[in-house]
């Protein structure tokens, strides 16, 4: 049986895969998984009421799927503080910052529009760990909590969500920044109200793309899926820099004077060099996923940090964060984590900080990045395989060791079956593009033929 949850939450087409049925189910098998444990007995004990934050970003659906979950969460006791439209790591935020027991998403962050999500926050505003996502999943239709009267939960608007939030992202910049002109595309999506306005707040001068939201057109050629416009409109007004967020906006990328793009791992070089030199890269530790371009491993090198890496997912790199204390790491995404400031990715905290360095270093983003020199990278999805063969196949294990033995130093190879469809990911990684190209050909085909269905 597949399971439900996958890297990020519950994620499928609204109304068809992520009905309001299933919307109220979750939040009730939420309710009855995450109001356990100490946090929540202590709550009892003093006599408070359990309380989960709620939010959403701005699809069409949204408005209904929220509402099936505060259905679902007051039906078994849960007071409901509904922000509204608000980026997913504002609603993190605000489950740390109201004490909330936990809180919930409805978000299909990059997707199109006609798809939305779900995704739970713990006590603190933490993601789930698979095992508890596996609880929830197994206490579907169970509905343990059915209070009666004055015990059902209550549902109210959390007017000063939005407001908490901007105050809370300006209070983690070490200076202003004034006299810096920034674009920022919001993707049509929750960052349209809270990215433009803290920008400003903070001293720049900003304009504004990809900030009318009309429930339809989420990440619809704008965003960080789509740069294009970006790039154009910090070359027409002669902005210092672009930044583009997700419909949710926990991910940022980012575009230099020119145009040139930066992308998460290049942000990631940026800041980790910036924050050892400030004393603050605990450890002088970054940490990135499997699929960090071997750049940036190189420039981390040359300026004495060391990489730690994780399975790809942020909430991998998330838990190797919190397990050590660690305070940077992120995916070539654009899913960055400042863990002094942030419990997840924050597209808008990470663009703050990636304004903050060209105030404080008084230098161009092209300059700043320019610190990495980003290897060609081919990646091939080779489809309709047997993924689950991959690690027991000894004829791809020794092709593997020998494409690596030739590159040595100059490059990497990574193959990865998906989670989710019978699918081999083929990464190659190499000085040169054609060389790159030809390896992963090679592997892809190795793969293809190797892993092929049986009859």
């Amino acid at each position: 049986m597949t399971r439900l949850f996958g890297t990020d939450g519950v994620r499928g087409l609204a109304n068809g895969d992520i009905t309001a049925q299933l919307a109220l189910d979750l939040a009730q098998a939420a309710a009855s998984v995450l109001t356990r444990g100490r946090h929540a007995d202590e709550n009892r004990a003093a006599g408070r009421r359990p309380t989960a934050v709620l939010a959403r970003d701005p699809r069409i659906s949204g408005e209904f799927l929220s509402a099936a979950v505060a259905a679902g969460l007051a039906s078994s006791g849960i007071d409901v503080l509904d922000a509204g439209v608000i980026p997913t790591p504002a609603c993190a935020f605000l489950v740390g910052d109201v004490h909330a027991d936990f809180g919930v998403m409805i978000s299909a962050s990059h997707n199109p529009a006609a798809d939305n999500g779900i995704k739970f926050f713990s006590y603190g505003g933490i993601k789930l760990p698979d095992d508890v996502e596996d609880r929830i999943e197994a206490a579907l239709g169970t509905q343990e909590l059915t209070p009666l009267g004055g015990d059902v939960g209550r549902i109210r608007r959390f007017a000063d969500a939005e407001d908490r939030y901007v105050l809370h992202l300006l209070g983690t910049l070490p200076h202003r920044l004034d006299g810096l002109h920034v674009v920022v595309d919001a993707a049509n999506g929750a960052a349209a109200g809270a990215s433009p306005e803290v920008f400003k707040d903070a001293g720049a001068r900003v304009t504004v793309i990809g900030a009318d939201p009309d429930g339809l057109n989420i990440n619809e050629g704008s965003g960080s899926t789509h740069l294009e416009r970006l790039q154009a409109t910090v070359r027409e007004v002669g902005a210092d820099l672009g930044i583009a967020h997700d419909g949710d906006a926990d991910r940022c990328l980012a575009v230099d004077a020119d145009g040139g793009i930066v992308d998460g791992d290049r942000i990631l070089a940026i800041l980790a060099i910036a924050m050892r030199e400030r004393g603050v890269l605990r450890d002088d530790v970054l940490v990135t996923t499997v699929m960090s371009n071997l750049g940036l491993r190189r420039a981390m090198a040359e300026h004495g940090i060391r990489v730690e890496t994780t399975a790809v997912g942020d909430r991998y790199v998330l838990e190797a964060l919190a397990e050590h204390g660690w305070s940077l790491g992120g995916e070539q995404s654009g899913h960055v984590i400042l863990a002094d400031h942030a419990t997840t990715g924050d597209g808008i905290l990470t663009g703050l900080h990636l304004a903050a360095e060209l105030v404080r270093q008084g230098r161009s983003l092209a300059e700043l990045a320019s610190v990495m020199t980003v290897y060609p990278q081919v990646l091939v999805n080779v489809r309709g395989v047997d993924r689950a063969r991959l690690a027991g196949d000894e004829a791809i294990a020794a092709a593997v060791r020998r494409e690596e033995a030739a590159l040595g130093d100059s490059g990497r190879v990574l193959l990865r079956p998906s989670g989710t469809e019978p699918m081999v990911r083929v990464m190659v990684e190499a000085e040169h593009q054609h060389d790159a190209e030809s390896i992963a050909e090679r592997l892809a085909a190795l793969v293809r033929e190797r892993l092929a269905p049986r009859p």
